[in-house]
């Protein structure tokens, strides 16, 4: 008797497991179904040719530099390429949108790397996915039909400067005494709603917080990593349905980069030093904003 109830359990767990490839894969392809339905008629032989030039291959280096970073840092693709954007000159209501939509695709392959790599605590997952998608949705809707982009220019610049800082000063720190997350629904929820509005913020806002309250480095990282594919596919589509999609080169720049560097972050994210690399990815993000604010004024 025990032995089947033992039988039974394994079989449960593993098809809950198998969920955790088949549900990222499956949205996965099927927005990148309805994106060429919907939009394939905007593309031509030409236009595609004449799109894959230098700046296509920025965008894609671009990519992969902010996607490395995500999956070993926990933290920084959104403000690594949305930093990188605007000094490209990339208007900030296309870098949002792009990051956003490109996140759709690059958190999906790295939720799938990290479950493979067993980087996962699901518990932790499951508790940041609702209210993190909820202030996703928030930021977008804002962003796309109420805030002026050009606007706040400015101010998605300084934010970067926050962030930046925020992940120099968590990275220098020591390990930390474990304590218990309060509030982790508004937590995610704040992180989701920042994400949206300035392009990034999800990982430096929440993996921050989580590892400096001395949770586990490898599973805070892979867990955060793994929930912002649900934060992103609500904040992607909520920029579809609002704005449509434009800047595809853009995208699709950092959908191939992200895509190809999610698999090798998840491997690495135990087997590099932390602190150096985290220090020089916050120094490197300040400067790229400090260059946007100098060129807006």
């Amino acid at each position: 008797m025990s032995a089947n109830i033992q039988q039974n359990t394994v079989e449960i767990k593993g098809k809950s497991g198998y969920l955790w490839y088949v549900i990222p894969s499956v949205l996965v392809v099927g927005l990148l179904s309805i994106i060429i339905f919907n939009y394939h008629s905007s593309f031509s032989i030409a236009g595609i040719k004449e799109g894959l030039n230098s700046e296509f291959l920025i965008f894609l280096l671009i990519g992969v530099f902010a996607q490395l970073v995500d999956s070993t840092l926990g933290m920084g693709y959104g403000a690594t390429s949305t930093s990188l954007l605007l000094s490209f000159g990339v208007p900030p209501a296309i870098s949002s949108m792009g990051v956003h939509v490109a996140e759709m695709f690059t958190t999906g392959v790295s939720a799938i790397s990290h479950y493979k790599f067993k980087n996962i605590n699901k518990k932790l997952v499951l508790s940041l996915l609702i209210p993190g998608v909820a202030g996703s949705i928030t930021g977008a809707y804002l962003l796309s039909d109420v805030i002026d982009g050009n606007v706040i220019k400015p101010f998605i610049a300084g934010y970067m400067i926050i962030l930046a800082t925020v992940i120099i000063i968590k990275g220098l720190k020591r390990n930390i005494q474990k304590r218990k997350t309060k509030k982790l629904g508004v937590l995610a929820l704040f992180g989701g709603f920042m994400d949206s509005i300035g392009g990034g913020g999800w990982g430096p806002i929440v993996t921050s917080t989580l590892m400096g309250q001395g949770r586990d480095p490898r599973y805070t990282i892979g867990s955060v990593n793994t929930a912002e594919f649900a934060v992103a596919f609500a904040s992607g589509i909520t920029f579809m349905l609002f704005d449509g999609i434009s800047g595809w080169q853009v995208i699709a720049g950092l959908i191939v980069g992200g895509i190809i560097a999610a698999p090798l972050g998840a491997y690495l994210v135990n087997k590099i030093p932390r602190k150096p690399i985290t220090v020089l990815v916050g120094v490197l993000l300040i400067l790229l904003s400090l260059k946007t604010l100098v060129k807006y004024f």
